[in-house]
C-alpha cells in the first residue's frame, strides 16, 4: 500500500516537470535531417543528438547570429558557407564592414573586392531596373544613411536632378534596361544641380546649395567610390562561388552604409527577376555582419530579402555582438536564429521578448562558452515540441580552439568575490588573430604570440599577456585601443597599463 502511494505521489510530481512532460529538444528525425540536403552544425547539449540545419521546414532559410566578441559567430559563419557550397553549390556574398573574413576567402581560393582600393560601384546603374523605381532606392538608402528626410527641399531637387541625369543620357523612366546600358553617375547629378544653381533662376538658391555640398561628400576626389562608372558587375557576384565584399577601408560608417545597401538592392533585383525556382538548397547565401545600421532600420532591403528570398532559393545572415542592431522585423521573420553568449542584461531582455524562449533558456545563454548556443527555429506548422534549444558545441571545418585571457591578476579581491567585474575573455583563434592584425601586428610577431599562447595550454594572466605582445610590437596605444575593444572599463584598463610598466605618452 505504501509502495503504491508513493509510486503516485512520485507520477505526479513527475508530471509537473517540463523536462519530463515536455522534452528539451525537439526529436531526432527533427534535428537530424537528410545529410545530402542539410549542413552539420554540432550536438544538442542534453541529448547529444547531430544537429543538421535544413530550412525545408523552416518557414524560410534566414538565419540571425547574435553574440559578444568570441563567442565563435564569424568561426560558424564560415562553417556554415563552406558546408552549404559542399553539400548545395551555394555561392557565398559576404558584405564585410570591418575586413575580418578577408584573409579567410582568400586562403580559401575565394574573390576579394576591395571599394578601397581600385574598385567602384556607379550608385545610378540600374541591374535591369526602371529609372524611377532606381531612383527610389537611391534615396531610400540617403534616408536611411543621412537626415536628408529632415529637407524636403533638398530630397526633391535631388530626385528631380536623378531622374533628369536618366533622361539626359537616353532613358525612359519607366521603362526596364538591360545592364549593359550605360546609365548616368553621380557625378552628372551633381553637374545638373549646379547649372541650375548658374542659372540664377531659383527661388531658393541656399537649399540648392547644400543639395550640393551633400551629394558632393560622396564624390569627392579620392571618395568618389560610388560616383564613377562601376568596375564591378555587381549582378554576377551571386555566381561567383566565395565573395568577400571588403568595406573596411572605406572613410566611415555611410560610405559602407551606402554600399552595402547598393549590393543588397542588386541582389533583391536579381533574386527577383530570376523568378521562382525548384532548384533544392540555396543559390546563394548573403553574409551581412556588424552592419549595424543597415540591419536595424525598417526600410532596409534586408528586411525585404527576409521576406521574400526564400522563394527564390536566397539565404540571408545577419550576425551581430549587439542584438538590439537587427531590426525585430528580422528576428520575427528570419527561420533560425542562432544565440551564442550574450553578456548584457538589455540584450537577453532583446531577444527574450522577441524570441519568446524561458527562463532556463534565458541563463544558459549567459553562461555559454566559445562555441556553444542556443537555436530558435521557426516551423512552418505548429509541432508538440520546443523550437528553441540548446547545442553543445558548434563543430567547424577546423578544430574550435578558444584562447582566454584571464583578468584575475589585476582584478582585487572584493572585485573578485562581488563577481561584478568579468573575469575572463575567450577567443577564436581566428578573431584574437584579427584582433591583432588591426593594432598592427606583423605576421611574424602574431606567430610568435600564438606560440606562447599555445605553449600555456591556450590560457593567459592579462598582465602576461600585455606584456608578451608589447615584447612583439604592439604600442601603448594600440594596447589601449585593444582593451577599449573588449569593453574594459577606463578605470581598469588604467590599472592594467600602470602594473605592466608600459609607458604612456
Amino acid at each position: 500500500m505504501t509502495l503504491v502511494r508513493f509510486q503516485h505521489i512520485m507520477s505526479d510530481e513527475i508530471a509537473r516537470r517540463s523536462f519530463i512532460s515536455r522534452p528539451p529538444e525537439p526529436p531526432a528525425e527533427v534535428l537530424l535531417s537528410d545529410p545530402f540536403q542539410s549542413l552539420y552544425v554540432g550536438t544538442t547539449k542534453i541529448f547529444h543528438v547531430p544537429f543538421t540545419w535544413s530550412f525545408l521546414n523552416l518557414t524560410n532559410p534566414h538565419i540571425a547570429v547574435v553574440g559578444i566578441t568570441g563567442s565563435g559567430k564569424s568561426f560558424f559563419v564560415k562553417s556554415l558557407i563552406i558546408r552549404a557550397s559542399y553539400v548545395w553549390g551555394t555561392n557565398a556574398v559576404i558584405i564585410d564592414w570591418a575586413g575580418e573574413y578577408k584573409a579567410w576567402v582568400k586562403q580559401s581560393g575565394g574573390t576579394i573586392v576591395s571599394l578601397a582600393k581600385g574598385d567602384y560601384i556607379n550608385i545610378m546603374d540600374l541591374s535591369g531596373m526602371k529609372p524611377l523605381d532606381r531612383v527610389k532606392q537611391i534615396m531610400n538608402s540617403f534616408d536611411i544613411l543621412t537626415d536628408i528626410a529632415l529637407y524636403p527641399e533638398q530630397r526633391r531637387l535631388t530626385e528631380e536632378a536623378m531622374e533628369q541625369s536618366y533622361v539626359n543620357s537616353g532613358f525612359e523612366l519607366a521603362e526596364r534596361y538591360p545592364t549593359e546600358k550605360q546609365a548616368p553617375t553621380l557625378a552628372d547629378v551633381i553637374s545638373l544641380l549646379e547649372e541650375k544653381l548658374q542659372e540664377g533662376t531659383y527661388e531658393y538658391p541656399a537649399e540648392l546649395e547644400n543639395t550640393i555640398y551633400r551629394l558632393r561628400q560622396f564624390a569627392r576626389e579620392g571618395e568618389d567610390y560610388f560616383a564613377r562608372r562601376s568596375t564591378l558587375d555587381l549582378a554576377k557576384l551571386t555566381e561567383s562561388g566565395l565573395v568577400d565584399v571588403d568595406l573596411s577601408g572605406l572613410p566611415d560608417e555611410r560610405f559602407r552604409g551606402l554600399a552595402a545597401l547598393v549590393i543588397l538592392q542588386t541582389l533583391k533585383e536579381r533574386m527577383r527577376s530570376e523568378g521562382w525556382s525548384e532548384t533544392k538548397g540555396l543559390k546563394v547565401m548573403v553574409v551581412l555582419d556588424e552592419a549595424w545600421k543597415v540591419a536595424s532600420d525598417e526600410k532596409s532591403d534586408a528586411i525585404m530579402i527576409v521576406r521574400e528570398g526564400r522563394k527564390y532559393n536566397f539565404g540571408l545572415i545577419v550576425a551581430s555582438q549587439n542584438p538590439t542592431d537587427i531590426n525585430e522585423a528580422i528576428f520575427s521573420n528570419v527561420g533560425t536564429t542562432f544565440m551564442l553568449r550574450i553578456k548584457f542584461e538589455k540584450f537577453l531582455n532583446y531577444l527574450q521578448g522577441s524570441l519568446n524562449f524561458s527562463n532556463f533558456i534565458r541563463m544558459e545563454i549567459g553562461k555559454f562558452g566559445v562555441g556553444q548556443a542556443a537555436v530558435e527555429m521557426a516551423f512552418q506548422t505548429a509541432l508538440r515540441f520546443p523550437e528553441t534549444f540548446l547545442l553543445e558545441k558548434i563543430h567547424g571545418e577546423e578544430p574550435l580552439y578558444v584562447y582566454t585571457i584571464e583578468l584575475s591578476d589585476v582584478l582585487t579581491q572584493s572585485e573578485l568575490s562581488a563577481n561584478i567585474i568579468q573575469r575572463d575573455y575567450q577567443f577564436e583563434k581566428d578573431e584574437l588573430k584579427n584582433r591583432l592584425i588591426e593594432y598592427n601586428v606583423g605576421a611574424d610577431s602574431i606567430n610568435q604570440v600564438f606560440a606562447e599562447l599555445d605553449g600555456r595550454n591556450r590560457s593567459i594572466k592579462m598582465l602576461d599577456f600585455i606584456q608578451l605582445i608589447k615584447a612583439n610590437g604592439v604600442q601603448v596605444n594600440n594596447i589601449v585601443g585593444f582593451l577599449k575593444g573588449l569593453s574594459i572599463e577606463d578605470q581598469l584598463i588604467t590599472r592594467i597599463i600602470s602594473s605592466t610598466g608600459v609607458e604612456t605618452v
